[in-house]
């Protein structure tokens, strides 16, 4: 007698979705790409061929990280909770499909920072779990305080920051794209400080994130260790 097949869970439904938008939204900027005229533009938004070569490698990258989470936890063995996979999938479906696909970093005000903001908690609270899996594990001889563990987390997370404005950076220069906002959606480019100021607003609110995070895990640490004490 067959079983009945067992219901998605939440989080595989999230990927499913996710896996398919992104893959659907690969395939859409490409042909925009190979169809449309360089300089060419229509709408007011990301319509130039610059445009969708971005939305593309976005897309692109959005599937190569899609089963990150995955492989961490085959490879080193983790236990990675179903929230960080669900706040993952919903970072990756808003920054990628919403905001560059469907435009709203233009008709969403404040869409990037909020976003930042919401992936510094989520690699923050990324962070506090792996060096906590460490630090409880049998197999590594580790005891991290409470103050180290939230300092590695905020650390993380910056670092993670860091590297994706680096990202940022080096395609702008290599593709000629605008990740960095160094152009504004009038064609304006900007110079001395004002052109710094997308970079620098995404680490400060990288860091507010993230050490909000941290902070609530270091409590949430010592609190457990008050309970645990005789």
């Amino acid at each position: 007698m067959s079983h009945p097949p067992s219901p998605r869970s939440p989080r595989q439904t999230l990927g499913v979705i996710l896996f398919v938008t992104l893959a659907l939204s690969a395939v859409y900027s490409l042909v925009r790409v190979l169809i449309t005229p360089e300089g060419a533009a229509h709408g007011g938004y990301a319509n130039t061929r610059s445009d969708y070569l971005l939305m593309l490698l976005q897309c692109v990258l959005g599937l190569a990280v899609f089963a990150l989470p995955s492989l961490l936890e085959h490879k080193w063995r983790l236990e990675i909770p179903n929230f960080i996979y669900v706040m993952y999938y919903v970072f990756l479906y808003c920054a990628i499909f919403l905001g560059e696909v469907m435009d709203f970093y233009y008709l969403v005000p404040h869409w990037d920072t909020i976003l930042h903001f919401f992936s510094g908690a989520m690699l923050g609270a990324l962070g506090f779990i792996l060096v906590s899996v460490l630090n409880d594990s049998q197999r590594v001889p580790l005891s991290l305080s409470p103050g180290f563990v939230a300092l590695f987390s905020f650390c993380f997370a910056l670092s993670c920051g860091a590297v994706w404005e680096i990202y940022e950076y080096t395609f702008d220069g290599l593709l000629g794209l605008n990740m960095q906002k160094f152009v504004t959606a009038a064609g304006e480019t900007l110079s001395g400080r004002a052109a710094l100021e997308d970079t620098m607003k995404d680490l400060i609110v990288d860091a507010c994130a993230a050490a909000a995070m941290s902070l609530m895990g270091y409590f949430r640490i010592r609190k457990g260790q008050k309970r645990q004490s005789p």
